[in-house]
């Protein structure tokens, strides 16, 4: 077969690039997520090459086409082309000496073969040729045409090449799979049999994986698989996948006009897993985590819709109410809506300046407090006037 509407294949400088490798003898072909997502989803983010042409001359033909290169990876063979159109990272065929499950160590190639047999799945060891032509070494293209997640070969020598690919295998089911088609079992028996191996990996790695996953249109399938096949357990001790298909009903319910997909934060989603220390077990960033511990409490309070906006935002006070309804098993509320766009746009009518010189230093700051509450126990309606009588 061969791609259709590929943009970023047809762009001159994607064209000019591979025709210099070609000029010079060597094979260059397109791969992995550039060909995958063509294929199945119609855009792509990120354009992989890779090439017979070994890193020093990969960086001598870039710079040849009139493109700064950058040695971003060069000891396992990438080199970034920086080019008007985009970053491009051309990799040299590989094939594995040596692993232990976190870093491997590669040799150089001259084949496809080898090449695509160090990769992950068969959906991802597609590669394309400059004029579209897709090349399926492995027999890739039947499994992505029926959305199967599967490894290359044996799923337990993958797995020990690098134990990520477990929520890998995770995460590609619930971007790619047809969830009611279920899991691969040999996959999924191997990561419940590897899943200790998860200890070997870093935390921001894993941390990564577990939010591009949670980013899914629907992640309850892959989570609840990880669940029973202990893996959630192993990454998030104490947490569960049982709250999350409520929430994702809830995203679902939520009144956009004409909308393609339902509002979704990886975050509240998150938090509906529960666990122990999971903002440091995922090294989350410090907004990640701040958002993550407010939207765990206020889960478990009662703070009304309108002032969790006000003193936050709209989205941030929508979440949480959906994570709340799904936590306690209630319905959608759409009377909550109006309630969180009034604090979110609500402005407090008074500043420290009305209260003086009636009152000074902390007993000014508790004076405001209090009027405040009482501004916000009014739905925002008392103005300046009546709060300051």
């Amino acid at each position: 077969m061969k791609l259709e509407n590929a943009d970023w294949l047809t762009a001159p400088e994607v064209q000019s690039l591979m025709a210099r490798f070609e000029e010079a003898g060597h094979e260059i072909l397109a791969v992995g997520g550039c060909v995958r997502d063509t294929i199945t989803k119609g855009f792509v983010r990120d354009i992989d090459l890779s090439t017979s042409a070994r890193p020093e001359e990969a960086i001598h033909l870039i710079e040849a086409a009139g493109h700064k290169a950058v040695p971003t990876g060069i000891d396992h063979g990438t080199v970034t082309a920086v080019t008007p159109f985009n970053d491009i990272e051309i990799t040299t065929f590989r094939k594995d000496v040596e692993t232990d499950g976190r870093r491997a160590v590669v040799a150089f190639s001259d084949s496809i073969h080898e090449d695509a047999i160090r990769r992950d799945f068969t959906m991802n060891a597609l590669y394309a040729k400059r004029d579209g032509t897709v090349l399926d070494p492995l027999y890739g293209l039947e499994d992505l045409k029926a959305r199967r997640i599967r490894f290359i070969g044996d799923p337990l020598e993958r797995i020990r090449e690098d134990y990520l690919r477990i929520l890998r295998f995770f995460r590609f089911f619930a971007h790619y799979a047809r969830p009611g088609d279920g899991i691969d079992p040999d996959g999924l028996a191997a990561c419940a049999l590897l899943s200790e191996g998860l200890e070997k990996v870093s935390r921001e790695r894993i941390g990564a994986e577990v939010l591009k996953l949670l980013d899914a249109l629907d992640p309850g399938p892959a989570f609840a698989a990880m669940e029973a096949s202990g893996v959630l357990a192993r990454i998030l001790p104490g947490a569960t996948a049982r709250v999350l298909p409520r929430l994702l009903h809830l995203e679902s319910q939520y009144p956009i006009e004409g909308r393609m997909i339902p509002p979704r934060d990886r975050i509240a989603r998150l938090a509906s897993l529960g666990g122990q220390d999971v903002p440091e077990r995922l090294r989350l960033s410090k907004a990640d985590s701040q958002r993550y511990h407010l939207m765990r409490v206020e889960a478990g309070l009662a703070t009304g819709p309108g002032e969790l906006a006000y003193r936050h935002d709209y989205w941030t006070a929508i979440h949480t109410l959906m994570l709340r309804w799904a936590v306690l098993e209630q319905p959608f509320d759409e009377t909550a809506l109006g309630a969180a766009q009034r604090g979110a746009d609500a402005k407090f009518p008074l500043r420290a300046g009305d209260l003086m010189p009636d009152y000074q230093g902390p007993a000014l700051g508790a004076r405001m407090k209090e009027l405040e509450a009482r501004w916000v126990a009014s739905d925002f309606t008392l103005d300046r006037k009546a709060l300051l009588r």
